[in-house]
């Protein structure tokens, strides 16, 4: 289909410099360069080191992302970017790149919230989302319900972790027992042969008074650090297995029976669950039996587009063209804190957003 937008999406809120193409809710192409190799001896992202990356990644990603799909730059209805939430530096660069590519084109640019695109990217794998949506995100940086009756213009957040979000609390915990970084698949990987139920690590915010969507998991963190740490002065073998198994559940336990009520609560029948740490085989597997019991539809979709990609930003642009939202103006800047409740970043009306110099099109 001819009219389906085809759109150019650039993500690089944080360690991946990710280049996706998508014509419609088709994906085209999927190219990503990741610099997660250079932050594991620092056990964590350094934003200068990333920033530094996504540079010099980002033309050569373009390019193989455009050979992939088979088509020409100036094909392109649109380019779209990540203009945040994320690493201010890391943005900066993705937004200046996106900038360049659609002057040069004369083709319009689309500022799109990073967590937007999170709940975006699963129209590529199951088709339009449903309206409304419920979004369950968790990655590194967030841990958030969202419900959204159209994802180019009203997302809200029903609740969110207010400190650590889950994904740093697996860093984290990895980093306590010596398995590395990242923390989240080594630790999905040992808690597949370590017993769930043999430590009963803390439930964060499941009171009665508790915030009913809101997430905790920095007493979590702390409660197994102190765990680990007492078995070590006690001079004992820490059960690697069993505290992976048993954290891990304490997470995911608490992620999908908040999502649950959320969606009983709000009368919606689907739950879409996005972002990093999306990509654990346990979450997958609680939330669809926890789905199942409550008459749920789940949507999860597939692991590399979970993690951090160009695709979702694409998605998402390819949205905001067929929806004929706004373009974002040349002075479109990074936030680093952008909020949720703005899915993307639209320029002023006043202006035609196709310059003259299109006409002489500079990129050919």
């Amino acid at each position: 289909m001819a009219d389906e937008p085809l759109v150019l999406g650039i993500e690089t809120s944080c360690d991946e410099t990710g280049v996706g193409i998508v014509r419609g809710t088709t994906l085209l192409a999927d190219a990503v360069a990741s610099s997660v190799d250079e932050h594991a001896r620092f056990g964590g992202v350094v934003p200068e080191v990333a920033s530094r990356a996504h540079l010099e990644a980002m033309v050569p990603t373009i390019e193989r992302a455009l050979k992939d799909a088979g088509v020409s730059a100036k094909d392109l209805d649109g380019v779209a970017v990540t203009a945040g939430p994320g690493l201010a530096g890391a943005l900066l660069v993705g937004v200046s790149a996106a900038k360049a590519y659609a002057y040069a084109l004369g083709k319009p640019l689309y500022g799109v919230n990073h967590l937007a695109s999170h709940i975006c990217v699963d129209q590529l794998e199951h088709g339009p989302l449903p309206e409304p949506t419920m979004a369950l995100l968790v990655s590194g940086g967030h841990s958030s319900l969202l419900l959204s009756s159209d994802i180019t213009s009203d997302v809200r957040p029903l609740g969110a972790t207010i400190d650590d979000a889950a994904g740093e609390a697996f860093d984290k915990i990895a980093r306590v027992l010596n398995l590395g970084f990242p923390g989240g698949p080594v630790i999905d990987r040992y808690a597949k042969e370590g017993d769930p139920a043999a430590i009963a690590f803390p439930r964060g915010l499941t009171g009665p008074r508790d915030p009913a969507y809101d997430f905790s998991f920095s007493g979590l963190k702390t409660a197994v650090a102190r765990w680990i740490e007492a078995k070590r002065a006690a001079g004992e073998e820490v059960p690697v297995r069993d505290v992976s198994a048993s954290f891990q559940e304490a997470v995911v336990d608490v992620l999908t029976r908040k999502a649950v009520r959320a969606c009983r609560d709000e009368g919606v029948d689907h739950l879409m669950i996005g972002g990093g740490v999306a990509a654990n085989s346990r979450l997958r597997a609680l939330a669809a039996e926890r789905c199942e019991a409550a008459g749920i539809r789940l949507r999860v979709p597939r692991m590399k587009l979970c993690t951090d990609n160009g695709a979702m930003v694409a998605a998402l642009g390819a949205e905001m063209v067929a929806r004929n939202r706004t373009p974002s103006g040349w002075d479109l800047s990074a936030d680093s804190s952008l909020p949720v409740t703005d899915p993307h970043v639209p320029g002023s009306h006043h202006h035609d957003h196709v310059h003259e110099v299109s006409k002489e099109n500079l990129y050919s």
